[in-house]
């Protein structure tokens, strides 16, 4: 079956699986941002089979995220360096790195980004870089941009009104399991049964004197 090209969808996450939504091309320029350049370095790192390798660099150099420099006349050879839109790949991999730490490393980190200085763990956040805020889901939405088309607009509005009535659902829910929730109508109906009934046994107490005069 023929793979669905993400190419000309306005998504920039499909878009950019398009280009390296594959986990040999990731595990490529994870290396290659440690510093990795050479085809039997990147053999050497990831096991991988040659045929395979060969068609995962090609497919990266295509894409603009590596360029393929020859270093050897004699023999032929080549070397693999990352350009500008493969450099800003660090952002990714860093993202992939803290989220493979937190959620799936029971037994504790293997490998860990460090300040070069302290040497101290980071503790990745994702932040605006005009106001400093961290990113959040209660604070941050995603929305149309200006070049969006109708069926992006539509996609991202159908998400919104499912979103809200998401919120919606757990705020009444919360609102259901806080002490106070009890609506004033409600409590008024019982405080209001509550004095009813307090006279009614007041008078209870007569009635029985009257019978034992009696």
């Amino acid at each position: 079956m023929e793979r669905k090209s993400f190419g000309n969808m306005q998504c920039p996450v499909a878009r950019t699986l398009e280009r390296v939504g594959e986990w040999w091309s990731i595990l490529i320029l994870r290396d290659a941002l440690q510093g990795l350049t050479r085809f039997d370095q990147f053999q050497k790192s990831l096991d991988i089979a040659p045929n395979m390798l060969t068609r995962r660099l090609t497919t990266l150099v295509d894409a603009g995220m590596l360029e393929r420099r020859q270093y050897s006349d004699r023999p032929p050879r080549f070397e693999y360096v990352l350009t500008d839109l493969g450099r800003d790949f660090r952002t990714i991999i860093v993202a992939l790195n803290s989220w493979g730490n937190k959620h799936f490393a029971p037994e504790g980190p293997s490998v860990m980004l460090v300040d070069r200085e302290t040497g101290k763990q980071i503790d990745l956040g994702l932040v605006d870089r005009h106001t400093g805020k961290e990113i959040t889901g209660r604070d941050h939405v995603i929305v149309a941009g200006p070049q969006a088309d109708e069926v992006t607009r539509e996609r991202l509005e159908s998400l919104s009104r499912l979103r809200e009535a998401a919120n919606e659902a757990r705020l009444q829910e919360e609102a259901a399991c806080a002490p106070e929730a009890k609506p004033k109508k409600a409590r008024k109906v019982t405080e209001l049964k509550a004095k009813e009934a307090k006279p009614a046994k007041l008078k209870a107490k007569p009635a029985a004197k009257s019978a034992k005069r009696a």
